[in-house]
């Protein structure tokens, strides 16, 4: 008695079976959505990767050549100072004094030798005590210059425009040569040092562009440019060290710091297409181009030569021209000589997102 309900059962089998047959044979015959970008031609470059260190472009810490107290300090913490600008004055009382007696003895041997000049000219004196009190003269003038040569070392100028450090030192202390006082450095422009690999001795040259980042600020990217290449090579490491120089005008970066370095070598044109447009297989490689026409858009599928690889995109060597149209995206539906709808071509402006979204 339960046989008509088998029979109903398996006739509604057989329908859903049907059913789901003839909806994939309509699905396998709906031609791929896909989209396309085009190859273009721009300057590509083989990036070789390494870590440097900044250093400022001149830097230096200060110290004096006297023990003395410090009687005068000029500037804050951070400061911009100017070349020549008096950062630290020591006590200088009595090299001062020292300097107003010989300068007074300086003035009383003038007044001599003028003395000793008008008797000679009247005859009244003799050739030698003019020159004895000339002599005299010059004797005091040059004490005069070395006192004022000590005095320079109880000044301490800044030799060079840059920024100060820390101020670690008060009015009133004990300062002996060769204590540090305070750094300056010159931060417009930054040294970046490092080191590559002796087989990459003939790609690069100064003058070759690269780009750094720093893990401070993660989404900026500093364009410098190689300014000297080391005269040696380490017989340790095999490598040569490289010396950068960057702009650093908004005083962004500072010495120390650890960057990554891209070395821009071997720049040339060359035709570049999105590395998602590529299907690997094997040790080949292949595009999907796409055919146009005044009535169907037709795929057609192409083996490519591909160099070097950044950043997503990829160097075609053989098989493809600029400006040509290539899937860039579905391209797991896409089948040589098959029928496609073209969606939209992605570019700068139209991103892949915003085409499948007008889509829906």
């Amino acid at each position: 008695m339960h046989f008509p309900f088998r029979r109903r059962l398996f006739s509604r089998l057989i329908l859903v079976t049907l059913t789901l047959l003839l909806s994939s044979l309509t699905f396998a015959q709906l031609p791929p959505s896909v989209i396309g970008t085009r190859a273009v031609m721009t300057t590509w470059s083989d990036p070789l990767e390494a870590l440097g260190t900044l250093s400022a472009e001149e830097s230096v810490v200060l110290s004096t050549t006297v023990t003395e107290t410090v009687a005068q300090i000029n500037f804050e913490d951070g400061e911009q100072v100017e070349e020549g600008q008096l950062l630290i004055r020591l006590d200088d009382t009595e090299e001062q004094a020292q300097l107003r007696s010989s300068q007074a003895l300086r003035d009383e041997r003038r007044n001599a030798s003028n003395r000793a000049s008008q008797l000679q000219e009247r005859n009244l004196a003799a050739r030698a005590d003019v020159e004895d009190s000339q002599s005299r003269l010059r004797q005091a003038e040059a004490d005069i210059q070395a006192i004022e040569a000590r005095l320079a070392n109880y000044r301490l100028r800044a030799p060079f425009s840059g920024r100060v450090g820390f101020r670690n030192i008060s009015i009133g202390a004990l300062v002996t040569p060769g204590m540090d006082l305070v750094t300056l450095d010159k931060l417009d422009v930054m040294k970046l040092d490092f080191s590559v690999p002796e087989v990459f001795l003939g790609r690069i040259s100064p003058g070759l562009m690269l780009h750094t980042a720093t893990a401070a600020y993660p989404d900026d990217i500093f364009n410098g440019q190689i300014a000297t290449i080391g005269t040696r090579v380490d017989p340790v490491t095999r490598s040569v060290n490289v010396r950068a120089v960057l702009d650093n005008t908004d005083g962004r970066l500072r010495p120390g710091m650890l960057m990554q370095v891209i070395v821009q070598q071997r720049v040339r044109d060359a035709v570049v297409i999105p590395e998602a447009a590529i299907e690997p297989s094997g040790d080949r490689h292949s595009i999907m181009l796409i055919e146009q026409s005044e009535d169907s858009t037709r795929l057609a599928k192409r083996i490519v030569s591909i160099g070097e690889r950044r950043y997503g995109e990829v160097e075609i060597l053989e098989g493809l021209a600029a400006g040509e149209l290539v899937v860039v995206h579905g391209l797991q539906l896409a089948r040589d000589g098959q029928e496609a709808r073209l969606l939209g071509i992605a570019d700068d402006e139209t991103s892949i997102r915003a085409l499948l979204e007008a889509d829906r």
